[in-house]
């Protein structure tokens, strides 16, 4: 599916592998249910759907007014808060201790904390989600 040069530079990393785990492990029922997944966003109005959530994830903005946020950000369906030098990495486990406490699953990433929902998510549960970021920051869950 690709030249050798290309193949090669891919695999020439530590490891002498493509490392493709985040891409479902080419694993066939994985692939073959990412298929099904992507034949069902196309029988949406999905571009519709990604505006709709991006209205939504707005909701991050008062994020801005806290002391610790750097930035805040939206591209699509996608929404992130970028924590402040000052602020430092979040602490994963302590800040998902404190989403699931709040019956939400958010995975931070060094200084920042994201949202991807799931395009059928409802108004109500991204409200639910920026809500759990802005309440661990103000309360400084994340440290």
């Amino acid at each position: 599916i690709t030249s050798n040069k290309i193949a090669i530079g891919i695999s020439e990393g530590e490891a002498g592998v493509l490392m493709h785990g985040p891409t479902f492990m080419g694993n066939p029922l994985a692939c073959a249910a990412a298929c099904a997944s992507i034949d069902l966003l196309l029988e949406q109005n999905w571009q519709q759907r990604i505006k709709q959530i991006n209205t939504q994830l707005q909701q991050l903005n008062k994020c801005s007014e806290l002391d610790a946020v750097a930035n805040v950000r939206t591209l699509g369906a996608i929404g992130v808060v970028e924590l402040n030098d000052a602020a430092g990495n979040v602490d994963v486990a302590k800040i998902q201790a404190y989403f699931v406490e709040q019956g939400v699953w958010i995975r931070p990433f060094g200084k920042l904390i994201y949202l991807m929902p799931p395009y059928i998510s409802d108004d109500t549960s991204i409200k639910t989600l920026c809500d759990a970021i802005y309440n661990a920051i103000k309360g400084k869950h994340y440290a």
